[in-house]
């Protein structure tokens, strides 16, 4: 695993909740067929109104039209994201887009749980309300060793939470992965 993550920012706001990730009506598609696994990528936020609590993005689409992968690796979100249902499919949504981290002020427990045991992103927790720092298509950088987020385009670096045991499941692979590495469970 590389202890760094590059990519475009997608900045969303406070609150997004689990049907604004992925919305119900996608749920008919199934994960286990390649070419409906890539909708889950393709409406991943397809359930944000425009200019989500109130910030400039305004209307910018997550995934390009014709295609499943978004150009934005960095999902920078406020308070409580990934609020709302217990739905694993959101996590899981964000991984097919090309999502490889979340940065928000504070999730909702369910959701940060399903992103962990599936390790389907990293979660990370921000010290600082970054919704109006960074905007949306900016250049990131984040050291996880470290614990830093650096805006590349606007020079700056924050301070984010350490991930402590959870960068070793992530690591793994996921709970499961993580538990037979750790010989909790046997193969």
């Amino acid at each position: 695993m590389q202890d760094s993550i590059r990519g475009k920012a997608y900045v969303i706001g406070d609150n997004i909740d689990t049907d604004q990730i992925i919305p119900a009506k996608h749920l008919v598609y199934s994960l286990s067929d390649p070419e409906e696994r890539k909708l889950y990528g393709k409406y991943a936020f397809s359930g944000v109104p425009d200019a989500a609590a109130g910030l400039p993005h305004g209307n910018v689409k997550f995934a390009p039209e014709n295609d499943y992968r978004s150009p934005y690796q960095i999902v920078v979100g406020g308070k409580n994201f990934g609020c709302g249902s217990s739905r694993e499919h959101a996590a899981e949504a964000l991984q097919i887009a090309g999502v490889q981290a979340v940065v928000a002020e504070s999730y909702a427990r369910i959701f940060y749980r399903n992103v962990v045991d599936g390790a389907f992103c990293m979660p990370f927790e921000s010290t600082q309300r970054l919704i109006t720092e960074v905007k949306t298509g900016d250049e990131l950088e984040i050291d996880i060793p470290a614990g830093t987020l650096k805006n590349l385009s606007s020079g700056k670096t924050y301070r984010l939470r350490p991930l402590g045991d959870v960068l070793d499941i992530i690591k793994a692979g996921g709970v499961f992965a993580y538990a037979r590495q750790a010989g909790l469970l046997k193969t």
